[in-house]
């Protein structure tokens, strides 16, 4: 049965209405809980509290680190924050243990049906949270490099891109010019999801069953390509201790060529001169395929209130407030989260003001979902299983036969729990 939020009575329309100025006698301080590349700028978080009259104090931590504080402060009947980061790959998990309100009621139907990854954040009938970023994965590079290497175009396969990244490497370019992490942290995890689609494969079939334990099967392929990027010295052997966003850091300098598990919207900061050295050398392409067409997903995430949250009214205010178009432009402008709402990304390409907004915009209509049925509860234990199993394998712990055998057996323990 639909659980009904607290402010049914009041409407998504009403409180939408209210939010230039809400009026909260007992309490209007907000705590939110982010990540860095979720944290809204001083500018941003000061005119908020000038909109809304509520105190925002916005809380940092890694997104590994904000997991970790969720699941243990819900257990201990505590509220990590009243507005609480909520990744796609978490909602198995905390929609079953009823951590989280719904926000059926809280959010205007208009916004939710304009934010087609909100349908990721979706437990049994309840919707428990709103994107605040767009993000499907790009082949983001440097054009400069493969110019220089004598190479004419985006690789569009695999193999193409191992090519160009010898190309690299043989003209002295880049010392290692693929950007892969591999440190048992959930970019590798994701990096390795990515390549299973680029050699046509999927994880599971319909029954949560691994797909990727045949030789010939898109898991298999990718792991081998990884391993063998490694070896080549293509992949810097630093990668094990690598979380995505310091590849990204790497990327942002020209030290390498390929960031392959691209986030979308770093495109933006990726080509903006006062942030990167390279913002006249990057460029992105559609995801490399063994299949004649390019595949994605996506990893949207969002923000939800815990439903022991102190002052659930205030964080339903924050989500609409950031929700609303002029707001999604400037969150994309200062910390290059590319907006959910379909009709803001559309503005923004039509005004010129997307970077690669033709390619962002094609590769987004090919953006699905990672799990079919919907994220599993069991998600993260795999996830953690997969990238731990990858960082061992990339220190010659495993080889290839052995980490596929281990991550489906890891894969079935976590199922079974």
């Amino acid at each position: 049965m639909k659980r009904r939020s607290f402010l049914a009575a009041l409407g998504a329309a009403n409180l939408a209405a209210a939010m230039p100025r809400v009026a909260f006698a007992a309490d209007n301080q907000l705590s939110v809980l982010l990540p860095p590349w979720g944290t809204l700028p001083k500018a941003m978080s000061d005119r908020f509290t000038k909109e809304t009259g509520i105190a925002l104090q916005i809380q940092t931590m890694g997104w590994d680190d904000i997991r970790t504080k969720v699941v243990t402060s819900m257990v201990a009947n505590t509220a990590p924050a009243d507005g609480v980061e909520f990744d796609w790959s978490w909602v198995g998990q905390f929609g079953a243990a009823g951590w989280f309100e719904s926000l059926d009621d809280l959010v205007p139907a208009e916004t939710v049906a304009d934010i087609p990854t909100a349908k990721i954040f979706q437990y049994d009938g309840n919707l428990l949270a709103i994107p605040y970023n767009n993000d499907f994965r790009i082949l983001i590079y440097n054009k400069a490099h493969l110019e220089q290497a004598g190479v004419a175009a985006a690789p569009k396969t695999p193999d193409e891109m191992l090519e160009a990244a010898r190309a690299v490497k043989k003209a002295g370019i880049a010392k290692f010019p693929i950007g892969i992490p591999l440190s048992a942290t959930e970019g590798t995890s994701t990096a390795w999801y990515l390549m299973t689609m680029a050699f046509g494969g999927d994880l599971f079939d319909a029954d949560f069953n691994p797909l990727f334990t045949d030789p010939n099967s898109g898991g298999y392929k990718a792991l081998a390509f990884i391993l063998t990027a490694l070896q080549e010295g293509l992949i810097d052997p630093a990668a094990t201790g690598l979380k995505d966003t310091q590849v990204q850091e790497l990327f942002q300098t020209g030290e390498i060529t390929f960031d392959v598990a691209g986030w979308a919207g770093n495109l933006a900061v990726y080509s903006d001169p006062e942030k990167s050295k390279i913002a006249d050398q990057v460029a992105a392409g559609l995801m490399p395929s063994t299949e004649g067409k390019s595949r994605t997903f996506g990893l949207p995430e969002a923000v939800g209130i815990p439903s022991i949250a102190a002052n659930k009214e205030a964080a339903a205010t924050f989500i609409n407030w950031i929700a609303k178009p002029e707001n999604e432009i400037e969150i994309y402008s200062s910390l290059g989260d590319l907006p959910p709402r379909l009709s803001v990304l559309e503005q923004l390409n039509s005004e010129g003001k997307l970077f690669a907004g033709d390619v962002l915009i094609e590769q987004s209509k090919t953006t699905e979902p990672l799990f079919k049925q919907g994220t599993p509860g069991w998600y993260p234990q795999f996830s953690s299983a997969v990238c731990s199993t990858i960082n061992a394998a990339a220190k010659g712990q495993y080889g290839v036969e052995e980490a596929i055998a281990e991550i489906a057996s890891q894969a079935k323990k976590a199922m079974d729990r």
